[in-house]
């Protein structure tokens, strides 16, 4: 594609992303099925309007002083992959701004151009992680690298890690989870036979430690209680070794059946796909007191994956948040009736936010005195997973994209008293 047509294609996109209607990665899809572009073209495109969305509050202040369409400044900014090959669809006019902008230095702009974030999220997060503020700001704004759990139902790590070798790909262990491979760069998976064959998924470290945290036996009768696409529940599934009984509950119809292949490449057989319609479903309430484990991976802000999502934290605001928390916490109390005495519930959220993680376990611990809150790290420990302490804030799983490179994790667990 000409440099000039790639950049109208972005400067395009950008205003249907810029506008916030929908996730930019639904409004990227239905572009890429519209029109038929190859590999290089989409992978340009869609790295160009992430990084706009990375650093929108600098990109907006830089574009103000440019000439032309205000998208087309912002996309002629965001296009970092390649300057060379862009500089023929540019004017005279336009190369002289960009050199201008390339000269500007970090430390003579204001915060608000540096952390590229709502202010209203910028007061939690300074007052929550004081001088550590910057670095997750740096993490966050820097693209994600592609995380693997190798199913051990089907397959070693050692091996699917040498198989991926031979056809170009090199990986490394996760440090953490014993389940997990990571290549440096987002690779084309779809079509190895690795993945056909339900040896690999994508999933990052930081969702496979949740599943662990689970610890599911074999025979149990577990609950995986907003399961969505269903990437811990296949972890889940395999740690059961495809025994006993795995309910996968989500309000999506349309999410479960993103399962179904998923599903069927895995081998298992033991989940149970059932969509509810609320959180107080019937279907929860029959079995009531029957459950060996539960895990609550809680709908939430989803702000700790603003490596991969970073048009979240536009989209998201106060008031979502406070609406967010209240469904986490009716959802949390609903799960916790499911438990058997004895029986381990595990509340997991994606996001950073303090009011979506530790506000809502201690304010279930204190309404809720026949749960004991459980020692996250001692848990991972026994698991296999090395360095376990260096996971956990108090009793708690904490993870950081600037600590751990993983995607920004909470999680907490409790055992239900016998």
């Amino acid at each position: 594609m000409h440099p000039k047509a790639l950049l109208d294609s972005c400067s395009e996109l950008l205003k249907q992303v810029l506008r916030f209607d929908h996730p930019a990665d639904m409004v990227l899809s239905r572009y890429f099925r519209e029109f038929r572009l190859g590999p290089r073209e989409r992978a340009t495109i869609a790295e160009t309007i992430y990084g706009v969305l990375r650093k929108k509050n600098l990109y907006a202040y830089l574009a103000q002083h440019g000439s032309g369409p205000p998208e087309r400044r912002l996309a002629i900014l965001g296009f970092t992959s390649d300057r060379e090959y862009l500089s023929s669809a540019l004017t005279d006019q336009e190369l002289d701004w960009l050199q201008r902008c390339d000269q500007v230095l970090p430390e003579d702009l204001m915060e608000l151009h540096r952390h590229n974030l709502p202010q209203w999220l910028v007061d939690p997060l300074k007052e929550q992680l004081g001088a550590d503020f910057w670095p997750l700001v740096e993490s966050l704004n820097a693209p994600a690298g592609l995380d693997m759990r190798v199913n051990t139902l089907k397959d070693k790590r050692a091996d699917v890690q040498k198989e991926l070798l031979k056809v170009g790909l090199k990986t490394t262990a996760t440090p953490y989870s014993p389940w997990g491979l990571r290549l440096a760069d987002k690779s084309q998976l779809g079509k190895l036979d690795a993945f056909t064959r339900g040896a690999i998924e994508v999933q990052d470290e930081g969702s496979q430690l949740l599943a662990l945290l689970v610890d599911a036996k074999r025979g149990e009768m577990v609950v995986d209680f907003c399961a969505g696409a269903g990437g811990k529940t296949l972890a889940i599934g395999a740690a059961m070794r495809n025994t006993g009984r795995l309910y996968a509950f989500d309000t999506s119809a349309h999410r479960l059946e993103a399962l179904k292949p998923r599903l069927a490449r895995s081998g298992l057989s033991n989940v149970h796909p059932v969509a509810i319609a609320h959180e107080r479903d019937d279907r929860i309430k029959r079995l009531a007191g029957k459950i060996d484990r539960v895990l609550v991976d809680s709908p939430c802000s989803g702000l700790g994956t603003l490596r991969r999502n970073p048009d979240l934290k536009w989209r998201q605001n106060p008031k979502a948040i406070e609406e967010l928390t209240a469904k986490q916490t009716a959802i949390l109390q609903s799960a916790a009736r499911l438990l058997k005495p004895g029986g381990r519930l595990v509340y997991a959220t994606c996001s950073i936010l303090r009011e979506e993680n530790e506000a809502i376990a201690e304010a279930f611990s204190l309404a809720n005195p026949g749960f004991t809150l459980m020692e996250a790290g001692p848990i991972l420990t026994h698991m296999g997973v090395e360095h376990a302490d260096t996971l956990v804030r108090g009793p708690y799983l904490r993870l950081w994209p600037y600590l751990h490179q993983t995607d920004g994790f909470f999680a907490a667990v409790w055992q239900k008293e016998l």
